[in-house]
């Protein structure tokens, strides 16, 4: 095991993190806009390549929000965050697991 010291900035990146993971359907995960703030690209280039490579991103790697999941997350976000009646979510978000994080970054990166 590995006694090396965590730098400040990188606590502050872990917990930054760490406060964007929820828990849906029992199961730690990772939106994908925060996930593409992560890996500093636009949610469409994540879509894109979940679409284009399904067999890397089975239902354990990554699944879409129902639209109550949605409207629950978004609210939970904050309370500035809430939906203004008459607006809905366009596209429906899709959800990371851990190994669904570090799948998206191995196709962003190819």
């Amino acid at each position: 095991m590995s006694s090396r010291k965590i730098k400040k900035g990188e606590a502050l990146v872990t917990k930054r993190i760490e406060s964007l993971i929820i828990t849906i359907r029992n199961t730690k995960v990772i939106v994908d806009r925060d996930l593409a703030k992560i890996y500093g690209v636009e949610t469409r280039r994540i879509n894109e390549q979940i679409k284009r490579n399904p067999d890397r991103f089975p239902e354990d790697f990554v699944f879409q929000l129902t639209k109550e999941e949605a409207d629950f997350w978004l609210r939970s976000r904050s309370h500035i965050a809430t939906l203004k009646q008459g607006r809905n979510i366009k596209y429906l978000p899709y959800a990371f697991t851990e190994h669904g994080a570090i799948m998206a970054a191995s196709v962003l990166t190819t």
